[in-house]
């Protein structure tokens, strides 16, 4: 699968932008702040139907207009896909298919399969559980539609479950049998989704570390582990158990919803004790191990964006890297630099077709 043709109208700071693409290597290069990541953003819009940087979509228009469009056209299995995204302010974001509109945002899902590795992964290392537990659910949901709607379902009883335990505490009023409807479905939708984490994250994890031993040369060990409260018991239990508290704190202590992902180097936390060059090799080991998992579950090759991927890594590190996507695992490739000479060196020695786009 590749990008053919970009076109952008209002996105952030373009006005109006049309690129062709190289099915294999293309580099956007120039100062910061001129849109490099811009571009890349947009491609990540038609694959998701989202920014990955900035989660307020009329944030994205650009300033003093009121509407954007994402324009583009893919080949996927030999077949031509075009994808429009475009959203106007006031009204709901529109994404079609060949002309032909999504009634859900989630059918789209998978239809694109796309990895970005990004200095904004950090957060996967610095910020809480819950941007650990999305990393999981969007590796997965690329190439399990079912996933996707059982978290959906589970999250809206979550919600729903938690406003009973506000307005019980309001009212001063409590009503075990409307709660166990709830407790039901949720440990329905929340065992479900359990068995498949742990069912991805086995595979997972061994990805993870060969990629990170030959990024890193193999000097050092890291560990990525799964935490989850339904290592003890099941998820009924765990909710019958844990009444009280919700009722003291207003919302649901425990279930899937508290999942996380626990990194290591050498025993000890790498937020704490991995250095720069450390932690940005820890995260590009993270998203191969994720482009590896949905290549093979989606029997395509995803589109990968690397953005601002040799800032902080030091030499022997970058290398290590080009030489894991110069093979035919890969297919097409985005990167963007503030180093139009660096880029061109590196990209030499991937020996693909490129095209490097000066802005």
């Amino acid at each position: 699968m590749f990008l053919k043709k970009l076109s952008l109208i209002n996105y952030k700071n373009f006005s109006s932008l049309t690129l062709e693409f190289d099915s294999k290597i293309n580099c956007f290069v120039g100062a910061n702040g001129i849109g490099k990541t811009n571009i890349l953003d947009a491609i990540y819009h038609l694959a998701f139907g989202k920014s990955y940087f900035n989660p307020v979509a009329t944030q994205n228009i650009k300033h003093n207009e009121d509407f954007f469009v994402i324009d583009g056209e893919f080949t996927k299995n030999k077949r031509e896909e075009k994808i429009v995204c475009s959203l106007k302010k006031g009204l709901q974001k529109v994404i079609k298919r060949n002309g032909k509109t999504y009634e859900r945002l989630s059918d789209h899902i998978g239809l694109l399969p796309l990895v970005i590795i990004s200095p904004a992964d950090r957060d996967l290392i610095i910020e809480g559980s819950d941007t650990r537990r999305k990393f999981i659910d969007g590796v997965i949901s690329q190439s399990d539609k079912d996933y996707l709607q059982t978290l959906i379902k589970y999250n809206k009883v979550l919600m729903q479950r938690n406003s009973l335990l506000k307005y019980f505490a309001v009212n001063h009023t409590f009503d075990s049998g409307t709660l166990s409807v709830y407790n039901d479905q949720l440990h329905m939708y929340g065992t479900a989704i359990y068995e498949k984490r742990k069912a991805f994250i086995r595979p997972f994890i061994q990805i993870f570390k060969e990629q990170y031993a030959i990024i890193s040369g193999g000097n050092e060990l890291v560990t990525l582990s799964y935490e989850t409260t339904l290592s003890n018991g099941s998820l009924i239990a765990l909710l019958e158990s844990s009444i009280d508290k919700d009722r003291a704190v207003h919302y649901t202590s425990v279930g899937i919803h508290k999942d996380d992902l626990v990194f290591e180097i050498e025993g000890h936390p790498i937020k704490k004790f991995g250095s720069q060059g450390q932690q940005k090799s820890f995260l590009i080991a993270l998203k191969l191990a994720q482009f590896h998992f949905i290549k093979k579950l989606a029997k395509t090759i995803p589109i990968l964006l690397l953005d601002d991927i040799f800032d902080k890594l030091d030499e022997d590190r970058v290398g290590h890297l080009i030489a894991l996507v110069n093979d035919e695992n890969f297919g097409q490739i985005f990167i963007s630099d503030t180093h139009a000479d660096r880029t061109e060196n590196v990209v030499k020695k991937i020996h693909q077709s490129y095209k490097i786009f000066k802005l």
